[in-house]
């Protein structure tokens, strides 16, 4: 199996965890040609990271790719075993993908403040603040988001409070943590999995060039 991956992406982070929980024999490769080229896009029609190819079948969509291992490699299981906690945990996924992501990955490019949208910037900030707190809410479980193991929930959601606990500080806001108390346990817990530590390292690293080479 081979994972096409960017170390900074979060979708492959997501991904990246599920795999390195499981000690799963997948090679992490980028796409051929870059995630823009056609030589890719023959292979994945959607162009973008992750993608995961088996037997020659390319699967796209992180969300897609985790419930398939899970499916394929049930052992160790990071889905919950009772129907209803699977649910919460599959509502944490999508919940991350549809709401809490979308206001934090528009400010990307917001950063730099000689090239800021000020107006856009506190827009997104209000909402990132909103879809926080109806997090908070939706964290019912512990110590882990969906219980108390790491599940699909958590691979979701680490990448998230990776960039978050660093791009909201840069415009002037907030830690997404502060005022949260049960999201702050959460990170704090998730942080502290082997597999989830050693993706944020390889995160770090990614972010530091990725800077590096603004400069």
């Amino acid at each position: 199996m081979k994972l096409y991956n960017a170390n900074l992406s979060p979708w492959t982070t997501s991904c990246r965890i599920q795999i390195y929980a499981k000690n799963l024999p997948v090679e992490m490769v980028e796409p051929p040609g870059g995630a823009a080229s056609e030589e890719y896009r023959r292979k994945n029609p959607l162009g973008k990271v992750p993608a995961l190819e088996v037997d020659g079948v390319v699967i796209p969509e992180s969300a897609v790719i985790c419930e398939y291992l899970e499916d394929a490699f049930p052992t160790p299981p990071l889905r919950p075993e009772r129907p209803l906690d699977r649910a919460r945990m599959r509502l944490l996924v999508r919940f991350h993908d549809l709401y809490l992501t979308p206001p934090l990955y528009a400010l990307f490019s917001h950063l730099d403040p000689a090239t800021r949208d000020a107006a856009l910037v506190k827009e997104k900030l209000e909402e990132l603040g909103l879809r926080l707190d109806q997090l908070e809410g939706l964290l019912v479980a512990t110590p882990f988001a969906a219980g108390p193991e790491l599940t699909l929930a958590d691979c979701a959601l680490a990448p998230f409070f990776f960039f978050a606990t660093r791009v909201l500080p840069m415009l002037g806001a907030p830690s997404p943590l502060a005022g949260r108390p049960r999201t702050a346990s959460v990170g704090e817990v998730v942080g502290k999995h082997p597999a989830v530590a050693k993706v944020l390292d390889e995160m770090s690293v990614a972010l530091a060039e990725w800077m590096k080479a603004r400069a």
